[in-house]
C-alpha cells in the first residue's frame, strides 16, 4: 500500500531525509541536518543513512539532537518548512522514546543539583588551595 501526502498542492510519495528533518524542525537549517546525518546522528530503520536518502511514510528514524535521542515514525511527508504546529504532525514519537527522554532529563537535573556552580570565581589564593588539596 503506497501512502502519499498532499502538502502545498502536490502529492509526494518520498522526500529527501535532510529536507524532511528540516521541515519537521529537528534542525534549524538543511545544512545542519546534512551535517548531523553525515555525522551518524540520524538512522533510518536502524541503519545509517545519507542526506539524499528518500524516506517514506511509516519509516522509523532515530534522531540525536544535543542530549536527546528520539525515535520517531514518519507520519506525513513535506519538503517545505512551515509553522511548528504543522511540523509536529509530520512525525509521531514512540512512547519508549518519550519515557527515556523524560528519565534522562530528570537525571541531568539531579546531576546538576549534585554539582552546584560556585557563586564566585576563585581567587589566585583559592586556586592555590584547590591545587594543594588535589596534590599538584
Amino acid at each position: 500500500m503506497k501512502t502519499a501526502s498532499k502538502i502545498g498542492g502536490k502529492i509526494e510519495s518520498a522526500v529527501r531525509l535532510d529536507k524532511w528533518l528540516w521541515a519537521a524542525r529537528f534542525y534549524k537549517t538543511r545544512s545542519f541536518a546534512g551535517e548531523a546525518i553525515g555525522g551518524g546522528k540520524v538512522h533510518v530503520n536502524g541503519h545509517r543513512a545519507k542526506a539524499s536518502k528518500l524516506i517514506k511514510v511509516g519509516e522509523q528514524l532515530k534522531i540525536r539532537t544535543g542530549y536527546d535521542e528520539r525515535q520517531v515514525i514518519v507520519v506525513a511527508l513535506s519538503d517545505k518548512r512551515g509553522p511548528a504546529s504543522i511540523a509536529v504532525t509530520l512525525y509521531e514519537e514512540t512512547s519508549e522514546s518519550l519515557e527515556r527522554r523524560q528519565r534522562e532529563k530528570e537525571l541531568r537535573r539531579l546531576n546538576a543539583l549534585a554539582a552546584p556552580v560556585p557563586s564566585y570565581r576563585p581567587t589566585k589564593k583559592d586556586r592555590r588551595q584547590i591545587e594543594q588539596l588535589k596534590g599538584k
